[in-house]
């Protein structure tokens, strides 16, 4: 009796544990036994396997160029336009991730062939391809931490109180979160200051400013192109061929960046001695975009991009299926998408709602809402998330 007693006892703590799971507690595993679980070769690079897909994109971008260009001055054409721009938006991004993966080293092992093709990609969308890569790697190197992490952390208490109205509308409001990367780029986020362009900027040390001025001289002369084409062909072609499209591109980037640090409620921050990079990087979120996961190489599978960037984009997949049993109730699985990722809208709705701040004392914290903001339903849209 005191035997069964004791089991029933130790069902009932297993069945607790699983159903109060805190996902801020240490992992039981180490970031060693994820690596042993992902195959050998997920973590080899094929250059040519890599190039085909930049020729394969810049295959499609270059057939929508030209199949719009034709119909440039035909009113009649005025209809299919936005497919165009939804289209060839959704290509330069496409374009970015492939830039990302050379600024990650997973392109291939040459520094030489990741820094040409990634500065070619980016300065083709007006990204400085290094100035970017040198924060986006502190980003990576310091993911899930609130003071040290470099793109979409959060705002601390304080200085949210500190911004004004309208910023913080702005920053939560459609469409202008959404075009939040170019401002980014400029200036860094709140409560940091700044510039991707600028080499004496504190994100870049003083051996890589070099390297900044390489990447910004390169955007500049992009910018110097489109002002020649608008000049010559007039600006609203370029606008409609080159600038729609553009944006259409930030708005992607914005969408599938945040929802990688946002969109769960279970999402800890870290400060201090909490924070490791095996905790951060397990803060990150998986998304399935249906028919664009092929199209944008497979940037969704985004956890065990953040524990191994050096993972090609090409093997994501499995490796993530590999390490998925490792993983346990730390890796959030995806819902599943239709065609389009049409649901994550209402997922990004919901998160700007209720995402606002996270506390200025604690180790461990998550973000809280500042009902004041508008007058949505907060206790509904938080139950949802």
């Amino acid at each position: 009796m005191a035997a069964s007693a004791t089991q029933e006892a130790d069902c009932k703590a297993s069945e607790d544990a699983r159903l109060f799971f805190d996902a801020a507690k240490p992992p039981p595993f180490r970031i060693g036994d994820v690596r042993a679980a992902i195959p050998a070769h997920c973590w080899r690079k094929t250059p040519l396997r890599s190039l085909s897909y930049v020729a394969r994109d810049l295959l499609i971008v270059a057939a929508l160029f030209a199949a719009a260009a034709t119909r440039i001055d035909v009113s009649v054409a005025w209809a299919a336009w936005p497919l165009y721009w939804a289209a060839q938006g959704t290509m330069f991004w496409a374009l970015f991730v492939l830039g990302h993966d050379c600024g990650h080293g997973s392109f291939s092992d040459s520094a030489m062939l990741n820094n040409v093709v990634g500065h070619l990609l980016h300065s083709f969308i007006l990204v400085p391809y290094h100035g970017w890569r040198i924060s986006h790697r502190t980003h990576h190197q310091n993911h899930g931490h609130i003071e040290k992490d470099e793109s979409w952390h959060p705002i601390t208490e304080k200085l949210y109180w500190q911004l004004e109205t309208r910023t913080k509308k702005l920053r939560f409001t459609l469409p202008f979160t959404l075009l939040a990367f170019p401002v980014y780029l400029w200036y860094r986020s709140p409560g940091k200051t700044g510039s991707h362009f600028l080499p004496s900027s504190d994100l870049f040390s003083p051996k890589e400013k070099s390297d900044v001025i390489v990447s910004t001289t390169c955007w500049c002369i992009m910018i110097s192109l489109l002002v020649a084409l608008a000049c010559v062909f007039g600006s609203v072609p370029v606008l409609m061929l080159y600038g729609v499209p553009y944006l259409v591109f930030v708005m992607w980037l914005d969408l599938v960046t945040y929802l990688h640090h946002h969109g769960h409620n279970d999402l800890p921050w870290y400060r201090g001695e909490e924070w490791s990079y095996l905790r951060g990087g397990l803060t990150t979120v998986d998304r399935d975009y249906g028919w664009i996961n092929n199209i944008h190489h497979d940037i969704g599978t985004h956890v065990i991009h953040h524990l191994f960037p050096q993972i090609p984009h090409y093997h994501l997949v499995e490796a993530t299926k590999a390490a998925r049993p490792v993983l346990g109730r730390y890796y959030r699985e995806p819902e599943k998408s239709g065609p389009l990722p049409l649901h994550l809208f209402g997922v990004l709705l919901r998160s700007l709602r209720v995402d606002h701040f996270v506390s200025d004392v604690g180790d461990v914290v998550y973000y809280q809402t500042d009902h004041s903001l508008n007058g949505t339903d907060w206790a509904e849209d938080a139950k949802h998330k």
